[in-house]
């Protein structure tokens, strides 16, 4: 197999960061059960508590998820009360996705579940720092932003 080292998973960065994150998400399933929630719900309800009010469209792009993943997600979530879905009375296209009261007395709960997942982890917290910079550099470029989050 000399010539086919590229081909090695060893050799792959793409194959570890896909088996980590896959371990990662898994530790959250203890701390996201009590609360109902999967991991993607939780990512969509952070991304609500920080906006509160935000188009489907932005919302997707925050979460790096396309309508067909996020519709069925918020879906779920506005069954359970925590957040609503309204369209736009300037553009019916345009969906607006709004936290409810209930959504947001979740936030409460859910406060802990970061520091309980990084407990689990096996890594300093500087080194956590450089990972979570190198990870978001390499997320701008895929969005077509510079280092500094500027459009190129």
């Amino acid at each position: 197999m000399e010539n086919y080292e590229q081909l090695k998973l060893d050799n792959q960065l793409c194959f570890p960061l896909y088996a980590c994150a896959k371990e990662v998400v898994r530790l959250y399933t203890p701390f996201l059960d009590p609360l109902g929630l999967t991991y993607t719900q939780y990512i969509t309800m952070m991304a609500m508590w920080e906006h509160r009010e935000i188009s489907v469209k932005e919302l997707g792009r925050l979460l790096w998820l396309d309508s067909g993943t996020l519709t069925p997600l918020l879906k779920k979530l506005e069954a359970k009360g925590f957040v609503t879905r309204t369209r736009s009375l300037k553009d019916e296209r345009s969906v607006t996705v709004a936290l409810t009261d209930k959504g947001d007395a979740l936030k409460e709960q859910a406060a802990s579940i970061p520091f309980k997942v990084g407990s689990c982890l096996c890594i300093e917290p500087g080194e956590a720092a450089a990972l979570h910079d190198t990870l978001h550099r390499i997320l701008a470029r895929f969005s077509g932003e510079g280092e500094d989050g500027q459009k190129q």
